[in-house]
């Protein structure tokens, strides 16, 4: 009977460090009723499987059930759960072996006496404490990452075998110690085994989540830098019809005098295809004019015709020669992430706005930027003690927020952001020093 608590109780331990690590990680694909009911269904067939007393079908079947609980019940790749599911019962087992080995060497009487229910319960807590803290620091580790959006490969498949292998070593050892009585020496051989098994699996466990978190970002960021270099041929493609606007322009009194000398001669259909001519050429469409600087005007038009057509009042005042110092490309990106993440806060918003300014500070090498844009609720939330951000339907602000604090910091600057709920607005003050001085 009390073989069952103990082994009744083990169980449940597991069942709720399994749920913790799964809900924490992965994306659910059924309701949360029928994952429980599932769990309960696994290890309770588990739990009476246990009874039996044989260590290498408890071991499959913890394996193969966790293996389906979490194909079935999250959004994983069938390679991905497995491992989840290796890595979960090399740890689960590791850390009994570690705890069984420092006991033996430790309390030598404590194993011959391990069928007692006191021995079988302190067994039991403190391999599951150690089980559930080596989980937590996972799941913290993980924790924000979403699966389904991570890229798989084959080498998933490979780093199977490490968890694989160690749960194969871990039952060796154990059946060992329970069939030869080990010299000290070799007891503690055992123990640190078992705590190097342990280690390596995490470290390797680890290292794959970090290399996939980095390859991800690496992406994002790549990709970020290629639209923040086509939105820079853009804009220079802008200002160059900006400049053959200008020069039409000024050439308009040549036009005029060619006009008069065609109809001088009479030249009425030539005169008619001569005007139809300048009136469909694209340097004579009307250009605003925000700022003397070319490149920014021309991405200040572009986000003013976006707020024209969302309804949203636009108002940019640019100070002469306060930006002429920023490269193109940081400029480029500098100003359309700030806008980006403006335009997508205020949309929606009735009497909504976006005011952008830029001016020195004092008689110093400092310009002062200032974006102060509409926001019906406020962007910043507290998570486990630290404040972040989150712009609504912006899934790339955070890629875009670390593109502009990358400018900042090349231009020795600093930015300050905060929420105003008095006002429903949201505010950017951004300082830069001009290089070399």
């Amino acid at each position: 009977m009390s073989h069952a608590v103990c082994y009744f109780f083990t169980f449940m331990i597991e069942a709720v460090i399994l749920w913790q690590y799964s809900t924490n990680l992965f994306t659910a694909r059924r309701r949360p009723w029928m994952q429980f009911a599932m769990l309960f269904i696994f290890y309770f067939t588990m739990f009476s499987v246990s009874l039996l007393e044989y260590k290498w079908l408890n071991m499959t079947l913890y394996f193969v059930m966790n293996f389906i609980f979490l194909f079935t019940q999250y959004d994983l790749k069938w390679y991905s759960a497995l491992f989840h599911s290796a890595v979960i019962a090399a740890v689960m087992g590791m850390c009994e072996l570690t705890v069984y080995s420092t006991m033996e060497r430790f309390s030598p009487h404590f194993l011959a006496e391990s069928g007692q229910f006191q021995n079988m319960i302190i067994f039991i807590i403190f391999s599951k404490m150690i089980f559930f803290t080596i989980v937590y620091i996972l799941i913290h580790v993980l924790k924000g990452q979403q699966t389904q959006n991570q890229q798989h490969d084959n080498s998933v498949l490979i780093l199977i075998f490490i968890p694989v292998t160690s749960v194969f070593i871990m039952l060796t050892l154990v059946s060992i110690s329970d069939s030869f009585l080990l010299s000290p020496p070799l007891k503690g051989m055992v123990t640190l085994s078992a705590f190097f098994l342990l280690f390596s699996n995490l470290l390797v466990f680890g290292i794959n989540q970090y290399n996939q978190k980095k390859s991800m970002e690496f992406t994002q960021m790549q990709l970020l830098l290629q639209k923040e270099s086509n939105s820079t041929e853009y804009y220079e493609m802008l200002r160059l019809q900006n400049e053959n606007q200008r020069i039409l322009i000024h050439d308009i009194k040549k036009h005029l005098h060619s006009i008069d000398m065609l109809n001088q001669q009479k030249e009425h259909d030539k005169i008619n295809a001569y005007l139809h001519q300048l009136i469909r050429s694209s340097d004579l469409k009307e250009s605003a004019r925000l700022c003397e600087h070319e490149m920014l005007n021309s991405i200040l038009c572009r986000y003013m015709q976006q707020c024209t057509e969302s309804h949203i009042a636009f108002h940019a005042d640019i100070r002469s020669q306060t930006t002429d110092f920023i490269a193109d490309n940081d400029l480029t990106s500098l100003f359309c992430n700030l806008l980006d993440n403006a335009v997508k806060a205020a949309e929606g918003i009735p009497d909504s706005f976006i005011d952008i300014s830029t001016g020195k500070k004092g008689q110093t090498p400092f310009t002062v930027l200032t974006v102060i844009n509409s926001c019906r609720t406020n962007p910043f939330t507290t998570e486990n003690g630290s404040t972040t951000i989150s712009i609504p339907r912006s899934h790339k602000h955070g890629f875009g927020l670390k593109s502009i604090r990358k400018i900042v910091a090349k231009y020795n600057g600093n930015m300050q952001i905060y929420y105003n709920s008095d006002t429903l607005t949201f505010h950017a003050i951004i300082t830069l020093k001009k290089q070399g001085l």
